[in-house]
């Protein structure tokens, strides 16, 4: 039986196919002639603050704060536009909102973060795709953080990305912010996607947004490196590798130390980096940690006119001038000689 679900003010919407689930909610299209969805949050651990928490964020949709990151012209965030809750019979008198269905303009953000992942639905994604999107998505957290919101749980499965590149961002719900002076504290985290000083943290320990900087670090090099996680790799003392979360505790990172994991030699080198943003990595992960809007900037930097090079064998394989060769070429002949060098990016980045 088909559910539906009603909002406040007794207007209805019938919900159709069921199109994913995370560690919280529930989504579901909906029968509209405009492109929505609708999240469902079977269990939320205090109902009554839950259904508070939606009808504040619906109601600073309509607050300049919100409206500044809400243009008209594409679509950034998809706040939640009315509160709602199961309805007929056979309900069981679940809370959500509906919002825009970010499938309408763009695909899920890891199609552009690993090379196998993006050959079919971004075959014409390249390196300087990549970059564009990390800046995107720096700029985004930077006016989030501008008008006082803190993600907390910024990770791949809550971000979205199109052919140019332009990031937006789903699961408001989960973001920590303020609103008539009461806290409305951020609730989540993801192994790989948490900063050190939260990993092992009490439950409820709010996030800030230095700890969203250094996620956004982490997602900026899985960006600009084949999908690498900047902590990946065994550990180099012979000890047993555990989590990525392990490794940030420990500082395992090929950028602050080569010789502190083993990794494959099939990974990109770390020249492929400019200099600028492997600097800005190792401050995020080892010093001071940029702030997003730091993060946007040299993005923006080194997506200036001069500052990409396209490869003369491979119109896709694109890297930054300061690489005196075509990494991609690089790694194609080191995977398998002459025919391997003929792959384009997607399958040796």
């Amino acid at each position: 039986m088909a559910l539906t679900v009603v909002s406040r003010n007794g207007r209805e919407w019938r919900l159709t196919e069921r199109i994913g689930s995370g560690s919280e909610g529930v989504v579901y299209g909906v029968d509209d002639a405009r492109p929505l969805v609708a999240k469902l949050v079977p269990d939320p651990p205090d109902p009554a603050a839950y259904r508070r928490r939606i009808a504040r964020l619906v109601r600073q949709r309509r607050e300049p704060r919100t409206v500044r990151l809400l243009p008209a012209t594409t679509v950034r965030v998809a706040w939640p536009m009315v509160g709602v809750r199961t309805a007929g019979p056979d309900a069981d008198g679940i809370d959500g909102y509906v919002m825009t269905d970010m499938r309408h303009a763009h695909r899920p953000f890891a199609h552009l973060l690993t090379p196998a992942a993006r050959r079919a639905p971004l075959p014409r994604a390249t390196w300087a795709t990549a970059l564009a999107a990390a800046r995107s998505l720096a700029r985004l957290l930077a006016d989030l953080h501008a008008e006082g919101y803190v993600v907390g749980d910024l990770k791949p499965d809550n971000l979205w990305v199109d052919d140019r590149g332009e990031v937006g961002m789903a699961d408001v719900d989960s973001w920590q912010f303020t609103d008539g002076g009461e806290l409305f504290p951020g609730r989540m985290g993801t192994t790989g996607y948490t900063a050190p000083e939260r990993i092992g943290a009490p439950v409820g320990t709010p996030p800030d947004r230095t700890s969203d900087d250094f996620v956004l670090a982490v997602l900026v090099h899985q960006l600009l490196m084949g999908g690498l996680h900047p902590f990946a790799g065994h550990p180099a003392d012979g000890s047993d590798y555990l989590s990525y979360d392990d490794n940030v505790l420990h500082g395992r990172c090929r950028l602050l130390d080569r010789t502190s994991v083993l990794l494959p030699r099939s990974v990109p080198p770390l020249d492929l980096l400019p200099r600028r943003l492997a600097d800005l990595l190792r401050a995020a992960f080892g010093g001071t940690r940029p702030t997003a809007a730091v993060w946007a900037g040299a993005l923006a930097a080194e997506s200036a006119p001069g500052r990409l090079r396209t490869c003369g064998a491979n119109a896709l394989h694109v890297h930054t001038v300061e690489r005196p060769w075509c990494p991609w070429c690089h790694l194609a002949d080191r995977a398998g000689g002459t025919e391997a060098a003929k792959t384009t990016e997607e399958d040796t980045a």
